[in-house]
């Protein structure tokens, strides 16, 4: 089976090149709108959680965004799961993995983060997400980075770190590694493993079935967690702007982003999607330009080309110079 670069595994999901795959599955350029589309819900995810810090409990607000999505999901989805049930059944340690990774740590973990750190910090610790990618790729299927994406990491990570850094790199040592940033630290690995497990999901699973699935795994690990928080004394107050961030998470950053995120790493591999994670920085700066007042410096500009010239350097694979090459 082709795959990009030099690996082979026996059960991969239908990778496309970058000039399109051959079963003609949808323009090329899909996959990639999907996933800046996905890191746009994602970077309004953590502006909202982090502006509400004070009113969203994080096990809370996590168990109810995807509360929420399940709600979406069921009438849509919940037809297709149950013809699909013996699928899931026969594969329900990897749905259960993705569940924890992707529902239940991995936000969790976010939003316990961004209660007590800034935004970013968190997204600074974020991008380290594509680096850890290709270790855990390596770790689980023994892929090998090659040497173009690894320059497209290094690039796309300066330019994170460019906005980040909002371009003086002595901020750089202002930051503090508080308690909310080791939450953050453990949330890496988490997502990271989840976007590595996605590439071993069969073929025949459906993406709504996929996304409807992990959903319920991932609530079902959660429940008695947010059983201990509620004995504990913490709700979810009940406000317009709270229902509206609960909405915005639930409905764009679960299920379109998820959706989104899972096709398009099913389609051009985990470790060139994964540096898709270094545009939440620029779409949080643009998104708090938008709504709440905060300006556009060049350093937004010079970390924007950094990103995107990284994002277009790992785009292209040896297969697809090659087969340049050969069509020359």
């Amino acid at each position: 089976m082709l795959r990009h670069g030099r690996n082979v595994t026996t059960t991969p999901p239908p990778v496309a090149e970058a000039r399109g795959n051959a079963r003609g599955e949808g323009p090329t350029w899909a996959p990639y709108a999907m996933l800046v589309l996905a890191t746009v819900f994602w970077a309004g995810n953590f502006v909202v959680a982090r502006a509400l810090r004070d009113v969203l409990p994080p096990v809370s607000l996590n168990v109810w965004r995807w509360l929420v999505a399940l709600a979406i999901l069921l009438p849509w989805a919940g037809p297709e799961l149950l013809r699909h049930r013996a699928l899931v059944l026969r594969h329900a340690a990897l749905v259960l993995a993705l569940g924890a990774t992707g529902v239940a740590a991995f936000h969790t973990f976010v939003y316990l983060a961004l209660a007590s750190t800034t935004v970013t910090s968190a997204v600074l610790i974020a991008s380290t997400v594509p680096v850890v990618i290709p270790v855990l790729s390596w770790l689980l299927y023994r892929d090998r980075i090659t040497r173009r994406q690894a320059l497209g990491i290094a690039l796309s990570f300066v330019g994170a770190l460019t906005v980040v850094m909002r371009g003086d790199p002595g901020a750089l040592a202002s930051l503090r590694l508080d308690a909310g940033a080791l939450w953050m630290v453990a949330a890496v690995p988490a997502w990271s493993l989840y976007t590595v497990l996605l590439k071993v999901v069969p073929k025949a699973f459906p993406p709504r079935t996929l996304l409807l699935s992990t959903t319920i795994a991932g609530l079902l690990l959660l429940l008695p967690l947010y059983a201990w928080r509620v004995a504990a004394g913490e709700v979810l107050p009940v406000r317009l702007d709270t229902a509206a961030a609960v909405l915005y998470v639930g409905a764009f950053a679960s299920v379109l982003a998820f959706l989104f995120w899972n096709r398009g790493v099913a389609t051009i591999g985990p470790n060139r999607a994964g540096l898709f994670i270094h545009l939440m920085p620029l779409f949080g700066a643009l998104l708090a330009f938008l709504f709440l007042s905060e300006t556009l410096a060049p350093y937004h500009l010079v970390g924007a080309v950094l990103v995107v010239s990284g994002v277009m350097v790992a785009r292209r694979s040896p297969t697809d110079v090659n087969a340049r090459r050969a069509s020359a």
